[in-house]
C-alpha cells in the first residue's frame, strides 16, 4: 500500500504517467473497494454491487397469485369430491353456481344500458332489439327474485325459502336456475296453460260475430275461427283483413269484457286474477312491448338472430318453438313480422289475439 502511495505521488510531481504493473493496478481496486466496505484481504474477491430484494408490491403479488392458485386447486378438489360421493347434490350445486354468474351478468348489462339511456335521454323503444329484450326479461326475472326476498323476510323464513326453492322450482327460480331437462319441460307446461286458454278465446270471437256490422267482416272472422278449430293455419291476409273489427267495438282493447280478458291473460302466463282495469292494463302493457320488440326487431333482421333468440322471440310470441326446428320458426317468426309491423297503436287487440290466431295449428303444434 505505501508503495503504490508512493508511485502516485510521484505521477503527481513529475506530471506523467506511471507505468503500473498489472499486480499493482490489482491491489490498487482491492484498495479503493475497502474504502467502502472494509479492508479486503489479499487474495479477497472483486467488489460487486449487492443484489436488492424484491419490492414490497412484488412480494405482495407473488403472495396473492400463490392464494389464488392454491384456492383453484382446492376448489377443483372439492368439486370432484361432490361430483363422486354426492352427485345429485352436485348437479343442484353447479346450476346454482352458474346461475349467480348469470344474474349477476344480466344485473351489470341491465345497468350499463339503463346508464346509456339515462346519459342519451333514450326510451324504451329507441333502444336495439336485444337491449330491450334484456331489459323486458330482466325485469320480469327481478319481480320473481322480489316476491322471494319478501317472503324471506320473516325470522329464520330463509330456511323455509329454500326448501321451497328445491319442492318448487319453476313457480319461485328464475330460468338460470333451471337444469336444461327442465327448462324444456317447464316451458312445455306453460305452453299447457296457454293453450288451455285457446279455445275460450275463439268461442269468444264466435260470440261476437254476430254483433259486428259489417256483412264482410262477419263473415271473414267466422271463416277465421272454423279454419283454426279445423286445424289450419290462417294466412297473413287472412289476419289482415280483420284490422278493422279489432280496432273499435266490439273487440277493441277497450271494448273486451272480463272474461275475454282473463282468457287472454292466461294465454300470455299473466295472471287472470285481478280486475278487469288492471287486467287491461297489463295486457296493453304487454301487446306494446311485443309492438316495439317487433319494430326492433325488423330493423336489425330476423337473420342477425341466433337459433336460441328465434326460439325466444316466438316463444313469447305464442309459439313452442322447443320441438320446432330452427328453419320454421324463422318463417313464422317472419310472417308474424308481417303482420305485427302492419298495425296501428289502435289495432294492437288483433295483435294480442294473434298469440292464439297465429300459433294454434302451426307446423302440428295443434295436439
Amino acid at each position: 500500500m505505501a508503495l503504490s502511495r508512493v508511485c502516485w505521488a510521484r505521477a503527481a510531481l513529475w506530471g506523467s504517467t506511471v507505468n503500473l504493473g498489472p499486480l499493482l493496478i490489482r491491489r490498487l481496486q482491492l484498495g479503493r473497494c475497502g474504502l467502502a466496505w472494509g479492508a479486503p484481504r489479499l487474495f479477497d474477491l472483486p467488489c460487486r454491487p449487492s443484489k436488492l430484494h424484491l419490492s414490497p408490491k412484488a412480494d405482495v403479488k407473488s403472495l396473492l397469485s400463490y392464494v389464488v392458485t392454491k384456492t383453484k386447486a382446492i376448489n377443483e378438489k372439492y368439486h370432484r369430491f361432490l361430483g363422486r360421493n354426492f352427485p345429485r347434490f352436485y348437479v343442484m350445486y353447479t346450476v346454482f353456481m352458474k346461475g349467480l354468474q348469470m344474474v349477476w351478468a344480466d344485473a351489470k348489462k341491465a345497468r350499463r344500458i339503463k346508464a346509456n339511456m339515462w346519459k342519451h335521454s333514450l326510451s324504451f323503444h329507441q333502444l336495439s332489439y336485444r337491449d330491450m329484450e334484456h331489459l323486458r326479461q330482466f325485469r320480469r326475472d327481478v319481480a320473481k327474485c322480489i316476491f322471494l326476498g319478501i317472503i324471506s323476510i320473516p325470522p329464520f323464513a330463509n330456511y323455509l325459502v329454500f326448501l321451497l326453492m328445491y319442492l318448487f322450482p319453476r313457480q319461485l327460480l328464475i330460468r338460470h336456475f333451471w337444469t336444461p331437462k327442465q327448462q324444456i319441460d317447464f316451458l312445455d307446461i306453460y305452453q299447457t296453460f296457454r293453450k288451455q286458454a285457446h279455445p275460450e278465446i275463439l268461442t269468444c270471437l264466435e260470440r261476437t260475430v254476430p254483433v259486428i256490422s259489417d256483412a264482410g267482416l262477419r263473415w271473414h272472422l267466422k271463416e277465421l275461427c272454423n279454419k283454426i278449430q279445423h286445424g289450419s293455419h290462417p294466412a297473413v291476409n287472412d289476419i289482415l283483413a280483420l284490422r278493422e273489427c279489432f280496432s273499435n267495438h266490439p273487440l277493441g282493447m277497450n271494448h273486451l269484457q272480463a272474461l275475454h280478458l282473463k282468457a287472454l291473460s292466461r294465454a300470455v302466463l299473466l295472471t287472470p286474477h285481478l280486475p278487469t282495469f288492471l287486467l287491461r292494463s297489463r295486457l296493453k302493457n304487454h301487446t306494446t312491448v311485443i309492438h316495439q320488440l317487433d319494430k326492433a326487431l325488423i330493423k336489425l333482421g330476423i337473420g342477425e338472430l341466433t337459433a336460441q333468440e328465434v326460439k325466444s322471440a316466438c316463444y313469447l310470441r305464442g309459439l313452442n318453438s322447443t320441438h320446432i326446428a330452427e328453419e320454421k320458426c324463422r318463417t313464422w317468426l317472419g310472417e308474424w313480422l308481417q303482420v305485427s309491423c302492419s298495425l296501428k297503436d289502435a289495432e294492437l287487440s288483433l295483435l294480442l289475439h294473434n298469440v292464439v290466431l297465429f300459433s294454434t295449428n302451426y307446423a302440428g303444434t295443434r295436439r
